[in-house]
């Protein structure tokens, strides 16, 4: 029995899941959309992280400013995921058995200092292969969007932070705070960290393997999710075709079709997390439901509607770019089986489309209708984590 685990979100306070669910990967011939929910984990006190460094560790300064020591910290693995037989696949994990692709959703507060010790536990052999330069070194990093770091933690071989086969690196975020006085804006937002090294020196093999996950960095007050989907639009060869599955599916780590995963019920208010990975334009809509095209997705109490914040349903991603959603489940439009996909038509028709399953309060849903989630099994109820021969 193979057990489908979904990318973890790390925020402060959670205990761990005791069984995360599974990756997310909807295709149609080289478009692909992958989803994954998220399970909350506690982390570790900060202390005693080994560094691997290298030669040029000794000039720089390991934290950036306002950061003098971490205030949580965690371990993060490298690793190598279950061939399908057609490419190589690397996941970055809390540990090596719940790695996966996308990546843990790191959640921050402003303010935050954190510091993560990443464990290359890829192999020679695999990293060789997936070199296009002999001169290139093998190793993997850890790149990070929107949070700031020194250039001891900037993930690239050009600043000597990537991590050799068989060793560890520590690198360090600062969820910098806005400063009114200097109108520095501060890390609120929604990033993605990814490899900036395997097979050449911008990471693309690491990319194209699975080797990225999304980061929230919030600010105290801002409103919390009851469920997080992150969401990545990439260019990787098609899992439904490949697979020979009927329906949309959940990427689990063997070959095998899986379950829906984009669950909610009506009036849970739902967070995705948008990435894009791969090289083309794209967009998020979402059908039956809108939402306020700010930093969250949502308008604050007192603010006024009308004319001030555009409303919509539909943004335009671009190629690393990254952006978050919240929507309330169902609001106004009530149960049912919700389209989300890509309106560039050429991707959604190629199958860059999946589901949003809304149920009813009591996690039933209404009959009727065409419920392409496995999820909800035989009964239309929530389902969990789930396992597959």
């Amino acid at each position: 029995m193979s057990a489908w685990r979904l990318p973890e979100t790390v925020p402060d306070g959670q205990p761990p899941a005791a069984e995360p669910a599974a990756p997310r990967a909807v295709t149609g011939a080289r478009r692909m959309l992958v989803v994954a929910a998220t399970v909350l984990l506690t982390l570790v006190g900060a202390g005693g992280l080994a560094v691997a460094g290298g030669a040029m560790d000794a000039f720089f300064p390991e934290k950036p400013d306002g950061c003098a020591k971490p205030d949580r910290s965690l371990q993060l693995y490298a690793v190598e995921l279950p061939s399908d037989g057609t490419q190589v696949r690397l996941g970055y994990g809390l540990t090596p058995q719940t790695a996966s692709y996308p990546g843990p959703t790191m959640e921050m507060t402003e303010g935050e200092c954190l510091a993560i010790t990443l464990h290359n536990q890829v192999s020679v052999e695999t990293l060789t292969k997936l070199r296009t330069d002999p001169a290139h070194p093998l190793g993997v990093s850890l790149h990070v969007h929107g949070v700031k770091y020194t250039q001891l933690s900037d993930g690239t071989v050009q600043s000597g932070s990537f991590v050799p086969p068989g060793q560890s690196r520590t690198y360090t975020w600062y969820a910098k705070p806005a400063d009114k006085k200097t109108g520095s804006p501060g890390t609120a937002g929604y990033w993605w960290y990814h490899d900036h090294v395997v097979g050449g020196p911008h990471g693309t093999q690491g990319l194209g393997a699975g080797l990225f996950g999304g980061v929230v960095v919030r600010r105290p007050g801002d409103p919390k999710p009851d469920r997080t989907y992150t969401v990545v639009f990439g260019d990787r060869q098609s899992i439904n075709l490949r697979r020979g599955a009927a329906t949309d599916t959940c990427d689990p780590v063997n070959p095998q079709p899986g379950p829906s995963c984009l669950v909610a019920r009506k009036g849970e208010r739902v967070e995705f997390v948008v990435v894009g990975t791969g090289n083309d334009m794209h967009t998020f809509h979402l059908h039956g439901h809108n939402w306020a095209d700010t930093r969250t997705g949502t308008v604050s109490n007192g603010q006024p509607f009308a004319d001030q914040v555009p409303i919509i349903d539909n943004k335009t991603l671009g190629p690393g770019d990254s952006f978050g959603v919240q929507v309330i489940a169902g609001d106004s439009v009530g149960p049912g089986h919700w389209m989300l996909h890509c309106h560039m038509q050429f991707h959604s028709d190629a199958g860059m489309s999946t589901m949003l399953h809304v149920l009813d309060e009591n996690g039933q849903m209404p009959p009727g209708g065409h419920d392409h989630s496995a999820m909800t099994g035989a009964t239309g109820t929530d389902g969990g984590a789930h396992q597959h021969n």
